[in-house]
């Protein structure tokens, strides 16, 4: 499933690059959100990162910032961009965001953006991320919640794309199920929200808490 999962990201990641971000807006609302929650002491981890643009913008205002990706070309365009914008505490390596950590891996916060629709299970990858954080650490993510789009989208489009590979392998769940996905492996929603300017939006930015 890695290997399927690379492939399909490294032949779109140049298209994926060039195209611009749908909810400008509700981007930066959730940039300004998540600055507010770094600071220039905190080691963070960027998980499916795609090229970079977030760990850009972010990496400034922390002492260690890695965007991983399990793309190698995302983390290409990726290191392309910081050589043209050098960032001191940034650096990128490939890494698959359900894989386990290496032994003493512990970062300050783990950021998920638009990733975790993306996994094979959502309670391993959350089980994978979990040993990344320190006792009292942040996990950050906005999640795509394909159930509460309409139906025909994720049980008849998503597979017809996916079928001719024009989409990615994804889960369907809604917001109340992330949540209590969260809340199950013993993380503390700080904050449960959502960000978009239009008038629905179904991306949950949630900051959950590990317990000390």
């Amino acid at each position: 499933m890695i290997e399927t999962k690379a492939r399909f990201w490294n032949k779109v990641a140049r298209k994926y690059a060039a195209d611009p971000i749908a909810d400008i807006a509700g981007y930066e609302t959730t940039l300004a959100r998540v600055q507010a929650l770094l600071s220039p002491t905190q080691r963070v981890l960027e998980l499916g990162c795609g090229t970079g643009t977030t760990a850009l913008r972010l990496a400034a205002g922390t002492a260690r910032y890695l965007g991983t990706d399990v793309s190698a070309e995302m983390i290409a365009i990726a290191r392309e961009k910081l050589a043209a914008q050098p960032v001191g505490p940034l650096r990128f390596a490939v890494a698959d965001a359900e894989a386990r950590p290496p032994e003493g891996a512990a970062y300050d916060t783990v950021l998920a953006f638009n990733v975790l629709h993306l996994v094979t299970d959502l309670d391993r990858a959350l089980g994978a991320m979990l040993p990344l954080l320190k006792p009292g650490g942040l996990l950050i993510s906005k999640t795509p919640c394909l159930a509460e789009m309409n139906p025909i989208v994720p049980r008849l489009l998503v597979p017809v794309m996916r079928a001719i590979g024009k989409a990615p392998h994804v889960l369907s769940f809604d917001a109340a199920h992330l949540r209590s996905t969260f809340e199950r492996h013993g993380l503390v929603v700080d904050a449960f929200e959502r960000h978009g300017s239009g008038r629905k939006d179904i991306r949950i930015f949630i900051v959950a808490r590990k317990a000390v």
